[in-house]
């Protein structure tokens, strides 16, 4: 046989081979926010309606790994679904400002590279997710805010911009009337507690792929009538959203104590430095430490074996998954 055969036959022995071998199974999760709804104030169209959204996100989440794609293009997809959609605090159902804008944020994390994009206070990108990722990807920095944001999402064509009014909803409009009566009581001496989810709403995605590789994304509109440029957990690296090698999480929840506890990046260093099961590192994080401290919220993240975890400590927590054998489901409320 000559050399030049002898090379075909074993580049085509190897092509067979990679055809033949199985392919390593994948897994994905998503959640739209913990802590922003109770039984009674979700009518069955509305929950139907919003597990659409959901299913939505996971089916384009799912399709980008069953066809071999990465992790990263796996969360960028799903969460662009979410973000799209006016049931979620992010992208179109971005909650308002005091000032009655829209201010959005978003974060992506690559496991295995450890590479980051983030963005706050983005007020004209239609897909926040596509600025963070696109600040990983060709800017030589991780997190931009506000104005230097929006100039550099002015060199990047391919991002779609809309109006700030693009993202307003009349439901969220409602909910800044609201938070402003109830703060002008309060300056009148009432004593009114905060509505049930009023530091909740986030939308994001958590992937392994085909190659046993780690993505995760997070976005959100932060919290009804901030001000002063407020900016939560969700797209400070370490906080509400973190990957390495061998874990990613996603949080949602009041942000303030996911800073304070860096709680995204407390799970997953239990999981890689004292090999913790990332079921126990994170209920712990979720259930033990940030409710220890007065905060509240959840999480969704995975392991390097594609075991899902979602622990909230809420009324609920809207949420999706796809396992490595293929079952996938949605929930909004603790299930039985």
């Amino acid at each position: 046989m000559r050399p030049w055969s002898a090379l075909f036959l074993s580049m085509a022995v190897a092509a067979g081979s990679a055809v033949a071998a199985p392919s390593a199974p994948t897994a994905l999760v998503i959640h739209g926010g913990a802590g922003v709804i109770t039984r009674d104030q979700l009518s069955e169209a509305d929950e139907a309606a919003l597990r659409a959204d959901l299913d939505a996100a996971l089916d384009a989440g799912d399709a980008v790994l069953k066809r071999g794609g990465t992790a990263l293009d796996a969360v960028t997809a799903a969460v662009q679904v979410l973000e799209d959609s006016p049931w979620f605090n992010a992208g179109k159902g971005a909650v308002f400002t005091a000032d009655g804008t829209h201010e959005l944020d978003a974060a992506i994390m690559e496991g295995h590279t450890r590479r980051a994009g983030a963005v706050a206070g983005v007020r004209t990108v239609r897909h926040p997710v596509l600025l963070a990722r696109a600040v990983m990807e060709h800017s030589p920095h991780v997190f931009l805010a506000a104005d230097g944001a929006e100039a550099f999402a002015d060199t990047r064509p391919e991002l779609e911009r809309v109006e700030n009014r693009w993202f307003d909803t009349d439901r969220r409009r409602q909910q800044l009337e609201a938070a402003k009566e109830r703060e002008q009581r309060q300056a009148a001496g009432e004593v009114i507690p905060l509505p049930p989810g009023a530091y909740f709403g986030t939308v994001g995605a958590v992937a392994l792929d085909a190659n046993g590789l780690i993505a995760v994304a997070t976005s959100t509109g932060g919290m009804t009538n901030k001000r002063w440029g407020r900016i939560g957990d969700a797209p400070v690296i370490g906080a509400g959203t973190y990957a390495n090698d061998q874990c990613g999480i996603s949080a949602t929840g009041w942000g303030e104590f996911y800073l304070r506890t860096v709680a995204a990046h407390d799970i997953c260093a239990r999981v890689a430095l004292r090999g913790d099961p990332i079921e126990a590192a994170a209920e712990d994080v979720i259930n033990r430490v940030i409710p220890a401290l007065g905060g509240d919220g959840g999480a969704i993240g995975l392991d390097a074996r594609g075991t899902i975890v979602m622990p909230f400590n809420t009324s609920g927590m809207y949420r999706g998954w796809v396992k490595p054998d293929g079952t996938r489901g949605t929930a909004v409320f603790r299930e039985p």
